[in-house]
């Protein structure tokens, strides 16, 4: 039926990937957030805003900082002017506090977070 013949059961596309459980999980983010904390690369400020979304003028205060590799998790609402201006920046992240996640966190230098991040973490893990 086949030209050059079939094979009877064939290969087949699966995912073989494992969902941790969600206490493991929030022990990972603990334990990555705390490591950050402890290599005193844990950096806490006001809020994560901007009046207008112009990337130099958010490298000349990055610079100030001494960020060159780093993840900032704001609030819930991120201020549109700071992404847009912190997206064209390399190694320079910015996500919501509902996008927190331990991959992101090691893999970046240093974590800054806003008060409002701070209060959302303190939240979710009581």
């Amino acid at each position: 039926q086949f030209r050059g013949g079939g094979k009877a059961h064939g290969p087949v596309v699966r995912s073989h990937e494992h969902d941790l459980p969600k206490k493991v999980r929030a022990l990972g983010l603990k334990h990555a957030l705390s490591a950050k904390a402890k290599s005193s690369s844990l950096i806490i400020i006001d809020d994560l805003k901007l009046t207008e979304a112009k990337t130099k003028a958010l490298i000349a205060n990055f610079e100030k900082l001494g960020l060159t590799n780093a993840l900032m998790i704001g609030g819930a609402e991120l201020d549109v002017n700071f992404k847009r201006a912190a997206t064209n920046i390399p190694n320079i992240d910015v996500l919501p506090i509902q996008g927190i996640n331990v991959y992101d966190i090691l893999r970046r230098g240093t974590l800054v977070l806003s008060k409002a991040a701070v209060e959302a973490l303190e939240e979710r893990f009581k």
